[in-house]
């Protein structure tokens, strides 16, 4: 059995199969209900690192010339809100600390894309914590990437309520775009229904299918890298120049996601 099972790891299918499983585990006897451990565990990790460092940076934060964590965390908050700036003209502290957490998050998600798969795999995740299926990209995973879309249009809707009222979000949702009588109600209301169900599925699926490419990608090379020693050097130079170009996929996915987040909750704050 064991030697079948080592068969079929070697073959290219049995080798992408077992870097693209995740550690599902149910919740209950209910078989739509389950949770992929390492997504999950993984996202929250990133989670705590990355906003704990943040927390420390900003409560030593002094007034003189800035250290160097100081300034990094300095320029990422500068930057994000230049672009709230750019798209909302009311009170950015309304939206700036959200689409500051999108950014670091989704990013942080995202780099984790960029460590080699094969040697996290044997070395990390099976070798120090006997791990057989780990994935180690969040955002990789559907699941993560439509959560996290479902959460910004929760706040879409709560700041839509919030802003105008339920009665103006209502009157909103069958009086716009095409007017208010009550012939163009029912229209009013479909043309409002697909762009409400279309942001999280765009927000979400545009993420994930560009970090899920790049995971195959890498995957593919490393079975050319396995090929033998044409296959190696080759492989190893495309992996590294595709890691180097991942790169900017990796920040410019965090970019959109904020971006369109950012456009979300400043149009619940608008009026048609």
């Amino acid at each position: 059995m064991a030697a079948e099972h080592a068969e079929h790891a070697l073959t290219p299918s049995g080798y992408i199969q077992h870097h693209l499983s995740f550690m599902t585990r149910s919740v209950g006897d209910h078989p739509f209900l389950s949770v992929n451990l390492d997504s999950l565990t993984t996202s929250v990790l990133l989670g705590i690192l990355g906003f704990g460092f943040m927390w420390l940076v900003v409560r030593r934060a002094t007034a003189g010339v800035p250290g160097k964590r100081q300034a990094v965390v300095e320029i990422a908050i500068e930057f994000v809100n230049d672009q709230v700036k750019s798209v909302f003209h009311g009170n950015i502290a309304t939206i700036a600390p959200l689409a500051l957490t999108v950014f670091v998050w989704v990013l942080l998600m995202n780099s984790m894309d960029l460590l080699p798969i094969d040697l996290m795999g044997r070395y990390i995740y099976t070798g120090i914590f006997g791990l057989n299926e780990w994935r180690h990209v969040p955002t990789a995973d559907v699941n993560t990437t439509f959560a996290l879309a479902l959460a910004v249009w929760t706040l879409m809707i709560y700041y839509t309520i919030k802003v105008k009222g339920l009665g103006g979000w209502i009157h909103e949702l069958f009086c716009s775009p095409f007017g208010s009588n009550p012939l163009l109600w029912l229209p009013n209301f479909l043309f409002n229904l697909v762009e409400y169900l279309s942001k999280p599925l765009s927000h979400s699926l545009r993420l994930y299918g560009n970090m899920f490419a790049g995971e195959i990608i890498f995957l593919l090379l490393g079975l050319w890298a396995a090929t033998g020693l044409v296959g190696t050097l080759f492989g190893a130079i495309l992996s590294t120049g595709w890691a180097i170009f991942h790169i900017l996929i990796v920040a410019l996915q965090a970019y959109i996601f904020m971006m369109l987040t950012i456009v979300y909750v400043a149009m619940a704050h608008e009026s048609h």
